[in-house]
């Protein structure tokens, strides 16, 4: 058996002092399968308050991790979600308490394909169990437990984030007092699954993956991990976006190479896209996240649709959506919204006009935060005990 120590890249330089805690109250998946004794990473930012009224917990998208403000010790780089997240920003840290965990089946820190698995004695690869977005929201319960909070000011997330939040609310409807989903939808499209089954043949079709063995030979399919990522990010933005910022511009050049290296800007900026993703992340954990996001079904789960689905929530919903987005349309967040007003639910709804597609969310912008901002200070002003 080859040595355990180093056998990924992150694993071989491990994360100091990483907030995590050990899920003992065994999880049955819904895959048949349980789990117990388990991993569950976080970070928080801010401090809760004494009556414990002001915590907001995020859920992160995809490839998203816990580090959602400040510096990610891992990458050096700035969180994920700097530009709304921390002091005096849109969701203010000098007055609320922010939580976010890493999923159950990710690589920074909660159980995934990566763990040793304990029977083995070596990383699960594909012995992992298949897990779903509902999972993935129940072994998070188990952190609100953990640090003492009964009941949230307001849960969010964007992309599969926004996912784990409508699954949250649906099933602990009494956890949290506001929610807002953004850019996202109640099940996957054939498209958005048609784009995750092309990013994990990526993967699989790279002869390092050896049916997600790599780690016998401390090594990582890069090559399908990085066109994995190039897909993925192409479905992040949008054609006007896309045609604005990079155009038919050259990348360094005056005229064509007549060759197959980077001729373009876009294809420079998929490439350093693709290249910079395998250095944090899994190949098996994308494999798993996107089946997650695949069997995500509201509907199928609560048999009478989406109105079933809703009927219990005391929660407020704000749902918001990008007009460019096609990857989690404004009509599939419009139909959330539909379904949310057929039940009885208080909720508002806000369609934020900008060209930069899906990864709106993510970056500066200013009717987003704005928008956001209001919501979640007029929450608390109602909330307060």
């Amino acid at each position: 058996m080859p040595s355990l120590a180093g056998l990924f890249f992150w694993m071989s330089r491990k994360i100091e002092n990483i907030n995590k805690i050990i899920v003992s109250k065994p999880l049955k998946l819904d895959c048949g399968k349980t789990i117990k004794d388990f991993p569950l990473a976080f970070e928080t930012y801010g401090k809760l308050n004494d009556n414990k009224d002001n915590a907001i917990l995020v859920f992160h998208a995809l490839t998203g991790d816990q580090f959602v403000a400040e510096t990610n010790p891992i990458t050096k780089k700035d969180g994920w979600w700097v530009t709304a997240v921390g002091p005096g920003k849109a969701i203010d840290t000098n007055k609320y308490f922010v939580i976010c965990a890493n999923v159950i089946g990710g690589c920074m820190g909660s159980l995934g394909p990566s763990d040793i698995n304990k029977e083995t004695n070596q990383p699960y690869g594909l012995d992992f169990p298949v897990i779903t977005i509902k999972d993935i929201v129940r072994a998070q319960e188990s952190l609100l437990d953990h640090l003492g909070i009964k009941k949230l000011l307001c849960a969010t997330g964007g992309s599969m984030g926004g996912m784990q939040l409508l699954q949250f609310c649906t099933t602990f409807p009494e956890k949290t007092f506001s929610a807002i989903p953004i850019a996202c939808s109640s099940s996957h499209s054939a498209q958005n699954i048609a784009l995750n089954e092309l990013a994990r043949q990526a993967i699989m079709a790279d002869p390092v993956w050896d049916n997600g063995k790599y780690f016998l030979k401390n090594t990582q399919p890069k090559n399908g991990l990085a066109v994995a990522r190039m897909v993925g990010h192409i479905s992040y933005l949008s054609e006007q976006g896309m045609q604005e910022k990079f155009g038919r511009k050259l990348q360094e050049k005056a005229d064509y190479e007549f060759s197959f290296n980077a001729d373009f800007q876009v294809e420079s900026y998929l490439r350093h896209q693709g290249s910079s993703f395998v250095e944090r992340f899994d190949a098996n954990s994308i494999l798993y996240i996107t089946r997650a996001m695949d069997y995500f079904d509201l509907s199928k789960q609560f048999n009478g649709g989406l109105v079933e689905a809703f009927k219990n929530q005391s929660a407020k919903f704000l749902v918001i959506s990008f007009s460019s987005d096609w990857l989690y349309t404004t009509k599939e967040n419009k139909d959330i919204v539909i379904a949310l007003n057929a039940s009885g639910a208080d909720v508002s709804y806000s369609e934020i006009e900008t060209d930069k597609g899906h990864d709106s969310f993510l970056l500066n912008e200013p009717e987003f935060l704005k928008t956001l901002k209001a919501f979640i200070d007029s929450m608390y002003e109602k909330f307060k005990k």
